[in-house]
């Protein structure tokens, strides 16, 4: 083993953080290497997720400057985690060791010693876990915390105060590649890979500049994906719900029967609209929850490709089609 290490970062309208970003990354790297802990080999792997602004760009100019940097440019965008599984497939061939980071310079690039030193040590997935939310607003803090706990409670297995910077060794990304599914959610996919874990805390910063690519409206969107992707438990809460209404109709009957025999058969139109707008609002709801389960398993039925490469940037500095 020569202990390659691969940093793979997708990168979607990051043009003016990549400078300070490839900067810091390369310097990390270096010092790895004069360290003896990495191969000379290692790389930064950028991934550029269909771009509008110059971010491939300048992914070109900066791996013309140092083979340290290279580059993935795929055919459009296709979201986050469909960019960072194409960085972690690229790189899985060519690194011992992989590991995923955002663009925005808010995790800890310090952190990246600790991860290598517990891969050094067998460890095959290293979590890098937030230590503490201080830095975030009421809000921010409470729904990202509610986040993670309704994703648990729903039956996703995620880790807690975990996003996507994390290391994985090669075997555990030779078991992340078997899994096929289109509906990605990678971090409740990855804890089903198994093998042996361990968590890196780090203090996640302020991004550097831009902005962020997860608003609220994606945040939500995001829950719901990985939800449906990892999880059966919604249909199985419409069960309950189903049962539940279905006994208290029961009680209605009866409760209709003894008003009939008590002779008050004129009942108000009041619980008869509110029983309807219930009943009306639980069918909704769980033909709309069953409606995403159905368009996913359409959407997995394809076997349409989760990405496409155009072009990577090896170490000769050409720029290569796939």
């Amino acid at each position: 083993m020569d202990n390659v290490l691969y940093i793979v970062v997708p990168c979607y309208n990051e043009e003016e953080v990549l400078p300070e970003t490839s900067k810091r990354l390369k310097e990390k790297l270096e010092r790895l290497m004069a360290s003896g802990k990495i191969s000379p080999k290692s790389r930064v792997l950028f991934v550029n997720d269909g771009s509008k602004d110059r971010t491939w760009e300048l992914i070109c100019q900066l791996h013309r400057q140092s083979h340290l940097l290279c580059g993935v440019d795929l055919s459009r965008n296709r979201g986050h985690q469909n960019a960072l599984l194409a960085g972690l497939m690229t790189a899985r061939e060519r690194a011992d060791m992989v590991i995923s980071m955002d663009a925005d310079l808010q995790d800890d690039v310090e952190a990246v010693d600790k991860m290598v030193d517990k891969f050094l040590e067998g460890v095959d997935i290293v979590y890098g876990v937030r230590s503490s939310r201080k830095r975030d607003s009421f809000f921010k803090r409470t729904t990202a915390e509610g986040f993670y706990r309704l994703m648990n409670a729903m039956g996703a297995d995620t880790v807690f105060n975990h996003a996507d910077y994390r290391l994985m060794s090669r075997r555990a990304l030779d078991g992340l590649a078997q899994f096929q599914e289109v509906n990605l959610f990678l971090r409740g996919i990855v804890p089903l890979i198994g093998y042996r874990t361990d968590v890196v805390e780090y203090e996640r910063g302020d991004r550097f500049a831009g902005e962020s690519k997860y608003p609220l409206k994606k945040m939500l969107a995001f829950a719901l994906e990985g939800i449906t992707s990892l999880s059966v438990k919604p249909l199985r809460m419409i069960t309950a719900l189903g049962f539940l209404v279905f006994l208290i109709s029961l009680v209605m009957i009866a409760y209709n029967i003894v008003r009939w025999i008590g002779g008050n058969t004129i009942t108000g139109w009041a619980s008869l609209a509110c029983s309807i707008w219930l009943i009306g609002g639980l069918i909704l709801l769980a033909l709309g929850v069953i409606g995403e389960y159905m368009g996913k398993l359409y959407l997995e039925s394809k076997h349409r490709p989760r990405f496409l490469i155009r072009q990577v940037l090896e170490d000769d500095g050409d720029e290569k089609a796939v």
